[in-house]
């Protein structure tokens, strides 16, 4: 049911059970988009033959300390927006910064680092007043960059030796 008591009112949704929550439930993350761990033990990073592979994600913020919250939100992201290549992925470093301290402005700073198998490592980062909406665009940035160098990679010819 849909009330409106004038220009720019708010609409909400309301499901047939009359709870206002997601219109659709969510569905539980796959193998490839799971939230990626922080650390793996050394003998799973050697011998995978899987080829699914888990990604180890380094999370750092120069100035103290990031919430659990927003550890958990970036470990979420990255596994849903670099899970699928996880092949050629080695691991992941995020580091946050706060550009300008306590004065405020655009100033929340998120460099993300992929280490890709056999290739450069590609490094995309986004300051936002925000530090989720820098979060976002650094992943939606490293997302193409690492798409673009693996798609380089498959389309370069095989070398013959003669």
């Amino acid at each position: 049911m849909r009330k409106q008591s004038g220009p720019g009112a708010v609409v909400r949704r309301r499901s047939p059970d009359g709870s206002s929550g997601r219109a659709r439930p969510r569905k539980p993350d796959s193998k490839k988009r799971s939230p990626l761990p922080g650390r793996l033990p050394q003998a799973s990073k050697r011998g995978d033959s899987t080829g699914l592979s888990q990604i180890p994600a380094y999370i750092r913020a120069v100035q103290g300390d990031l919430a659990s919250s927003d550890r958990d939100y970036i470990r979420r992201k990255l596994g849903t927006r670099l899970g699928k290549f996880a092949r050629s992925i080695e691991r992941v470093s995020v580091r946050m910064e706060d550009a300008n301290g306590p004065r405020g402005g655009v100033d929340q700073l998120c460099r993300i680092k992929v280490v890709l198998r056999g290739l450069p490592s590609v490094v995309f980062e986004c300051r936002d007043a925000a530090l989720n909406a820098a979060v976002d665009g650094a992943l939606s940035g490293v997302e193409r960059a690492v798409r673009r160098t693996l798609q380089r990679r498959r389309m370069k010819p095989l070398r013959r030796v003669a």
